[in-house]
């Protein structure tokens, strides 16, 4: 998981800055840098035009800003007065004050429906207006003194009034939108005027590194800390020379990036920094990766005597400083793919599966056959990389309502509902798990309501037209690419076999060399032979088990996930870091 960070900015006196900067060394949690914020009045100035610029492009990006976002609380505003005075119907306003000059004033009231006396109706001139079983809303024409609720105010405007007001203000949307629309041929430009400045403001802070902030008086930091270590150091700060102030980090600020996981998981952290940690708002996917990838990886070895060479290899690295981070990794690497080839019957070439000596429970757990006509590793593979795409999409699912929002994440919702769900609905269909019946109706359900998700409500701030339109391209994307996706795991079943085939033919050519078994120098090509093949054997099952798999979690997994994974790495300053 990602850790909170909090940020911090420092400001020192000329002098301090050693001692400010010993003192986080020794706590060791402070991801640190020379701060590049605005130092002058210039540097402000080209800040401030630079956010200018940045936003006008975000807005035209995504069809939305300032102007447009005070017209929609404006329509809703509208939206909610009216379903406030629905109750009230198309009353007539005039009629309502004449009678008012004329000495029978209208009072309005409203009241829970448990509140509500039958009574009055016979004490006071009074006329239910709607009654809708909770709420009772009322008049009273005439003297209502001594009546005991309070009155309302008359409502301002009839629903009819509003209606207008509610179908102006979508047009006055509507052409803003287009305006908008129409404006996006500007961004290029608005790119270029952007970094222009990035460099002016680049060119100037450079000219300022290594100098204090104001006349030579003050310099200035900036800084991320895990939010767990904010008391700790609040502590040291409130005892330096530093005046510090801390902010709660957000996306926007770029914090570093630390994981949190258990022994297990961080052994994989060094996978996902090959491909980059998640951004600060994205899912960790190391713990997907410790699983899969170790299954994969399994998977291709194939063979549990190769895992036992890696089990026994992983404990030998401890003792190699250079190579120390890595072994328990390995030591797992070899377990999981000990475990896995006794399933898939395969012990340095040898199909175990056929030797009369295996005991019969341990022949049960093993993979062997065909299921529906085809190789029951092949189908296991296939099944593998279903579950493995549909988690994807699950995940991206939970993380796109969470960033976005339900409404703004309806069309990842379809998708996941149509492919997840359909393929779980399958699954009790084949085991006969649903009658047929209740089976088409949830089929058909489902695609109507993934329907609506892709193709109508994929984006709720665009029209229904382009919506379709973006729903027809994701489609076809969709659809094309998701068979190759899921095809892609077959490589799983090739390599593994390709490896078993290796091997066993490694221990065919070794067993030419013995002739008729007598003792002699065929025994010794006999062990060259088996010992050169099955090493080279290892190594090329190893690469292939370490790309492969890579290739699956980097590629299809991230991609149907929605992983970024642009993040920078968190790294705290020690007595060994040096500050630039």
């Amino acid at each position: 998981m990602i850790e909170k960070m909090t940020k911090y900015s420092f400001v020192l006196l000329k002098g301090g800055e050693e001692k400010f900067l010993d003192q986080l060394r020794e706590l060791g949690v402070v991801d640190i840098k020379r701060s590049s914020v605005p130092v002058d009045a210039h540097s402000t100035d080209l800040l401030d035009r630079i956010g200018q610029v940045k936003n006008e492009i975000e807005s035209l990006q995504n069809g939305v800003d300032t102007h447009l976002t005070e017209l929609l609380e404006q329509r809703q505003s509208l939206a909610d007065a009216e379903e406030t005075i629905a109750p009230w119907g198309d009353y007539d306003r005039d009629k309502t004050e004449a009678l008012g000059k004329a000495g029978v004033p209208i009072h309005f009231y409203r009241t829970r429906k448990k509140g509500f006396d039958p009574s009055w109706e016979a004490d006071y001139p009074l006329e239910v207006i709607c009654d809708d079983g909770k709420t009772v809303h009322f008049v009273i024409a005439g003297d209502a003194a001594g009546f005991p609720l309070a009155e309302m105010h008359s409502p301002l405007s009839t629903v009819r009034e509003l209606e207008g007001m509610i179908k102006a203000k979508d047009k006055e949307i509507e052409r803003y939108r287009k305006h908008l629309e129409d404006r996006k041929s500007e961004i290029p430009g608005l790119e270029d005027r952007k970094r222009s400045l990035t460099d002016e403001l680049n060119i100037y802070l450079a000219s300022l590194a290594g100098q204090s902030a104001v006349e030579d008086h003050i310099t200035v930091y900036e800084g991320f800390a895990p939010t767990d270590s904010d008391s700790k150091l609040a502590e040291v700060l409130d005892a330096s020379e530093a005046l510090w102030i801390k902010y709660v980090a957000t996306k926007e600020d770029n914090p570093p990036i630390k994981l949190r996981n258990n022994k297990f998981v961080k052994q994989f952290e060094t996978l996902t920094d090959m491909y980059g940690r998640p951004d600060y708002d994205e899912f960790d996917p190391t713990p997907y990766i410790s699983i899969f990838f170790l299954l994969f990886f399994a998977m291709c070895m194939g063979d549990a005597g190769y895992g036992l060479l890696l089990f026994i290899g992983g404990f030998l690295l401890r003792k190699v400083d250079s190579m120390k981070n890595l072994a328990p990794l390995v030591t797992i690497l070899g377990a999981g793919t000990f475990v896995v080839g006794i399933v898939m019957h395969t012990f340095f070439g040898v199909d175990i599966s056929a030797l009369p000596w295996i005991p019969s429970w341990m022949k049960k757990v093993m993979i062997t056959g065909t299921i529906g006509g085809f190789e029951a590793q092949m189908v296991l593979a296939l099944v593998i990389g279903i579950i493995h795409l549909c988690l994807a999409m699950v995940v991206k699912t939970v993380y796109a309502t969470r960033n976005r929002g339900f409404l703004g994440s309806l069309g990842v919702w379809g998708w996941t509902l149509l492919i997840v769900g359909g393929v779980v609905i399958g699954a009790l269909a084949m085991f006969k798990l649903l009658p047929p019946a209740v089976t088409k109706w949830i089929i058909i359900g489902l695609g109507i309501i993934s329907a609506l998700g892709i193709f109508l409500f994929n984006d709720i701030h665009r029209s229904p037209l382009k919506n379709i339109g973006a729903g027809l391209w994701e489609t076809y994307n969709t659809v094309t690419g998701l068979l190759g996706d899921v095809l892609s795991y077959l490589r799983l079943y090739a390599l593994g076999l390709a490896g078993g085939m290796l091997g066993k033919a490694f221990n065919d050519i070794a067993s030419m060399t013995l002739g008729d078994g007598s003792f002699g120098v065929g025994w010794l090509f006999f062990v060259v032979i088996l010992v050169v093949g099955h090493a080279l054997n290892l190594a090329m099952c190893c690469l292939g088990a370490f790309v492969h798999p890579l290739r699956l979690n980097f590629l299809e997994f991230f991609k149907n996930s929605g992983y970024d994974g642009k993040g920078r790495c968190y790294r705290p300053i020690t007595n060994s870091t040096t500050i630039k």
